[in-house]
């Protein structure tokens, strides 16, 4: 069998996985003990994010005519992927958030919703909260005006609808 045959399906796979990607992030392994890498495939697998090791020039092949084309300068030395496609924070966070443990993780940079970013970047992506969070919260903003004008209309009935305009407009 001759070497491109034996290329052509681990290239098919790395662009089956980055076909709906909304995020791509590389980041150098080296240095990280057994246990530090099993911790790690086992956050990220947690949080919905694939973590595989390719060879550069397979993942060089499979990223050409995409978004991800970005990441070729990235691809030196050994690389590991992250992708997500559901939450397009998940692998800069969760990555950045092991980093602070694992000093030898190296974020190299990566693809955000088409945008390429380099390590800084990617770590202020990985600021941001995640998906349900962001969801939470916004909630929490609609609902909270909503609760005072409860407050404020049910203050006013137990006074007996005579609210003064000064406390009305106070609260």
């Amino acid at each position: 069998m001759a070497k491109v045959e034996l290329k052509q399906p681990v290239v098919a796979e790395i662009t089956d996985a980055i076909k709906d990607a909304q995020s791509v992030v590389l980041v150098d392994y080296r240095g990280l003990t057994v246990e530090q890498d099993t911790a790690l495939r086992k956050k990220l697998r947690e949080a919905g994010v694939t973590y595989k090791v390719y060879k550069n020039t397979m993942m060089n092949f499979a990223f050409k005519g995409t978004d991800f084309e970005a990441l070729a300068p990235y691809l030196n030395g050994p690389s590991a992927v992250a992708i997500s496609t559901t939450d397009a924070t998940a692998p800069a966070r969760e990555l950045a958030d092991f980093a602070k443990t694992a000093e030898k993780l190296e974020i190299k940079g990566g693809v955000v919703e088409g945008n390429a970013y380099d390590a800084a970047g990617i770590l202020e992506i990985a600021k941001i909260p995640g998906r349900e969070t962001l969801i939470s919260k916004l909630l929490g903003s609609l609902q909270s005006p909503v609760s005072n004008l409860a407050r404020v209309l049910n203050q006013i009935a137990e006074k007996g609808g005579e609210a003064a305009p000064a406390q009305a407009a106070a609260e």
